[in-house]
């Protein structure tokens, strides 16, 4: 009873300490969602070299996407023109970090790996992008882009938009990987032995362990915090924990082998270890940069625990209701007599439903739509033409079959 009593706690502890920094992050993400839209993204990644690399790199950080919703639209990027080189580097910079997994690191593992985790996404997006660019750039020139992606783009404001991204979208994105790393994390806390890890931390085996738990496990950017802060406490090295940040959201199943099967083989063994060649460098100099400051346990400590329990609180309500909401969202009910039903293999996670259904959505005689994720299906009621669903379904970035 008292093991499971400290559970609970620490769940409520993390849960609390992140609430008010990841609302904010997600209210920040909502205003990036309306002013840098997918056309004014796809202008900057048309062109190749090296200013095109560091372009889609500084693009891809900001943005709230998990490795698996960032898939479809580097597809739909590719088919808008994109260089290959660009398109990695936006591949790997975007899941790594993301405006509102920048504030939640800062709530539970203080101002360095605020900054250092942003940092790494770059310092990964480029080198990807520039090693790809030299290695086969050549081979890879970009496709002509559309024209109407060169017209002047004023994005307007809207409410209903940005409540909808910012607090339906992105908690029915991370929400379930943001649950599963609380739970993890305090598991891990409450259940195995304080210093677990330290001896391996002193021979460096901490790194090993964080790229062979951290490769395989699909975790986003969000939900891999909690878990980096627990290994920490139990004898991880921060570098260690830092490396953990890096691969975790970076690398997954779904990821690679949409890397082996889009970008070639060669492409997809640059992206593996550049990751991992990235990941341990910079978690290397984190723990010399944090022993040259005097191993300042403030610098690593979350920012969660400053402020107010009343504030903590609040905020944990809201972040509850607006996580809890979109999970348990009826999923209406699908539609039972569809009067047409198109198929797309990389339909992937709750990003991929929400994006087509709004896509979709906006078709003229389309009445409702309804996206089945586990059996990767799309069910239409109403009288579309089915071509223009087709062309709807490739420009959002996925492969229709009847």
């Amino acid at each position: 009873m008292e093991i499971l009593t400290g559970f609970l706690n620490e769940v409520f502890s993390l849960w609390l300490d992140v609430a008010p920094y990841l609302l904010f992050g997600m209210a920040v993400a909502g205003l990036l969602h309306i002013f840098l839209g997918k056309e004014f993204i796809s202008q900057q990644l048309g062109k190749g070299g090296i200013v095109s690399v560091i372009k889609a790199t500084l693009l891809g950080v900001p943005l709230p996407i998990c490795s698996c919703g960032v898939i479809p639209v580097v597809s739909a990027l590719e088919k808008d023109g994109a260089h290959k080189s660009s398109l990695l580097a936006f591949l790997v910079s975007t899941p790594t970090s993301g405006v509102d997994s920048i504030l939640a690191t800062y709530s539970l593992l203080g101002p360095l790996f605020a900054v250092f985790r942003p940092l790494a996404a770059v310092v990964c997006g480029v080198t990807l992008g520039v090693a790809d660019y030299f290695i086969e750039g050549e081979s890879h020139e970009p496709k002509a882009m559309p024209a109407h992606t060169h017209a002047a783009i004023h994005p307007v404001f809207h409410w209903n938009e940005f409540l909808r991204y910012s607090f339906r979208e992105i908690p029915q994105d991370i929400g379930r990987s943001l649950i599963a790393g609380i739970l993890i994390g305090s598991a891990i806390a409450v259940f195995l032995p304080a210093n677990l890890f330290s001896l391996h931390a002193s021979c460096c085996l901490d790194f090993i362990i964080a790229l062979a738990v951290g490769i395989p496990l699909y975790v986003c950017a969000t939900g891999s915090i909690p878990i980096a802060v627990s290994l920490i406490a139990k004898g991880f090295s921060p570098g260690a924990g830092l490396v953990f940040l890096i691969v975790g959201p970076a690398t997954n199943a779904i990821t690679l082998a949409f890397v082996r099967a889009k970008m070639g083989k060669k492409s997809f063994y640059l992206y593996l270890i550049n990751i991992i060649i990235v990941a341990v460098l910079m978690g290397i100099v984190f723990n010399l940069i944090w022993a040259m400051l005097g191993g300042n346990v403030s610098l690593v400590t979350g920012a969660g625990k400053m402020l107010s329990f009343e504030v903590k609180l609040v905020c944990g309500v809201i972040l509850l209701w607006v996580v809890g909401s979109g999970l348990v969202r009826p999923q209406a009910c699908g539609i039972d007599n569809p009067d047409m039903e198109i198929s797309a293999a990389d339909i992937h996670c709750t990003h991929c439903k929400l994006t087509l259904e709004s896509t979709l959505k906006r078709v003229s005689g389309v009445k409702s739509v309804f996206v089945d994720v586990k059996k990767k299906r799309i069910r239409i009621s109403g009288t579309p033409e089915r071509r223009m669903v087709m062309e709807k379904i490739k420009e959002a970035g996925y492969s229709p079959r009847d």
